[in-house]
């Protein structure tokens, strides 16, 4: 009955099952709080181009001059907590993920944080 004493092994909880180095993570942390201060996070596929185009109107109704930076690293937005794309990013915080706003959701969450 040797099962019952055996301890199971702990894995590191770490975003990419503990294949990445320090280096790597300090450089996801920083970029989360570095430059534009609205992201679109995917790997640049339809839905997350659809997502941009509709978070760059928003901008525009809004007359708010703010740059959008499109995060495909995977590194980077795992980093923020995010299993599914498309994703938002806005101020540091993730407002949406796993679908694609309208132009007018994305009006509300921008008024709404800003």
């Amino acid at each position: 009955m040797g099962l019952f004493g055996k301890k199971k092994e702990e894995k590191p909880a770490c975003c990419c099952g503990g294949n990445c180095d320090p280096e790597t993570m300090n450089d996801a942390e920083k970029a989360k709080t570095e430059g534009p201060s609205v992201k679109v996070l995917g790997s640049g596929c339809a839905r997350c181009n659809q997502l941009e185009a509709a978070t760059k109107a928003a901008l525009e109704q809004l007359g708010m001059g703010t740059e959008i930076e499109h995060v495909t690293d995977f590194a980077r937005i795992a980093a923020y907590g995010v299993m599914s794309t498309p994703a938002l990013v806005i101020d540091g915080k993730v407002v949406s993920y796993g679908k694609v706003l309208k132009t007018e959701e994305v009006v509300q969450i921008l008024k709404k944080i800003r």
